[in-house]
């Protein structure tokens, strides 16, 4: 119990160091950035993504704003269509609606064009590895139009193709706020692998961010430490939060408390003989994603992690951080033996 204590004490301190650092104005920004996307096909296909997306708000009615979000085209009708702050095209139907679609009038718009297509004899989603990209159109089969089966594969690739305006999509989107963060979480992760994977100190273990329990050098600290506040505030302005620095002290017994990472840096070091680099990237990672995890859990329930949410988390942190070290030393030896 002393030793979070301390790391929290210690949190609270890198946070007061790093503070004016922070740029709350462009989190702000972000969260106010316009966008929609189009939906055509199948009525009541898309009636039925407009109720999904639109749920979440508390009493009965909807914010014009998000449902603004939203706009309905016709496809090869001839109308004008107009593409300011559009993101994507969604299209619905059935599978034996592909042929007769006029797909070519979507593609012309210049925008990543889903086609979501029900095909309720397959037994799971299926879809292409990554968001198509602006002018092409890439299948996703669901084996029943709801939300569930949405938001294995549909939803996370639109949320990737809508890079910058991500914040402002949770906060007028309620039901998307979940995928949102869990992307706004790898992207800082990712962020957090590089500044660690760059460093040329490899002589320690570190821990990460504000977990501080190891040894460090102060500049990859800092850095880290700066990307998992930032991803602190743009996971509650997710969440409707205005953008405060001053939130974040309600968040410090999540990354202070220290939830197993020297466990982890010896299980790293345990099998990696390259040493430092490696193992400091693995656990940036792996700890970023705990940040991101626990404030994501903060915003969703209004409480702090249970010894066994922390656990549990930690758990499928350390898989990935594992998983990725491996990967690394893997390419490692095969450059070698070229």
């Amino acid at each position: 119990m002393s030793a979070m204590r301390n790391n929290v004490f210690t949190a609270a301190q890198t946070f007061n160091r790093l503070r004016s650092r922070l740029n709350t104005k462009a989190v702000h920004s972000g969260a106010r950035q316009p966008f929609k996307f189009l939906l055509c096909g199948d009525p009541m296909l898309v009636s039925n993504f407009r109720t999904m997306l639109l749920a979440g708000f508390e009493g009965d009615s909807i914010p014009h704003e998000a449902a603004a979000t939203l706009e309905t085209i016709v496809p090869g009708s001839g109308a004008f269509v107009d593409r300011t702050d559009a993101r994507a095209v969604l299209f619905f139907g059935r599978v034996g609606d592909r042929d007769g679609a006029r797909l070519d009038t979507l593609t012309a718009l210049k925008l990543p064009v889903f086609a979501v297509l029900l095909d309720e004899s397959a037994t799971a989603t299926s879809g292409p590895a990554n968001a198509p990209a602006a002018g092409a159109v890439e299948d996703y089969i669901v084996p029943a139009f709801d939300f569930e089966r949405l938001r294995t594969r549909v939803l996370p690739h639109l949320i990737d193709a809508c890079k910058g305006v991500e914040i402002a999509i949770g906060r007028r989107l309620p039901a998307l706020r979940a995928t949102v963060a869990q992307k706004l979480t790898r992207d800082a992760a990712l962020n957090a692998l590089k500044i660690a994977g760059a460093s040329a100190v490899v002589d320690n273990v570190p821990f990460v961010g504000v977990v501080l329990g190891a040894f460090m050098s102060a500049g990859d600290m800092l850095a880290i430490t700066g990307v998992q506040m930032t991803l602190m505030l743009q996971i509650g302005a997710t969440y409707g939060k205005d953008p405060d620095v001053a939130q974040m002290w309600e968040l410090l017994p999540v990354v202070g408390g220290g939830f197993g990472w020297r466990a982890l840096a010896r299980e790293l070091s345990g099998f990696i003989p390259v040493g430092g680099i490696v193992i400091k990237a693995a656990i940036a990672y792996a700890g970023t994603i705990v940040v991101g995890e626990g404030a994501m859990f903060y915003e969703q329930h209004g409480r702090h992690l249970t010894p066994a949410d922390a656990r549990r988390i930690y758990d499928e942190s350390r898989v990935a951080a594992m998983q990725f070290a491996r990967d690394v030393l893997t390419r490692i030896r095969r450059n070698g033996e070229k």
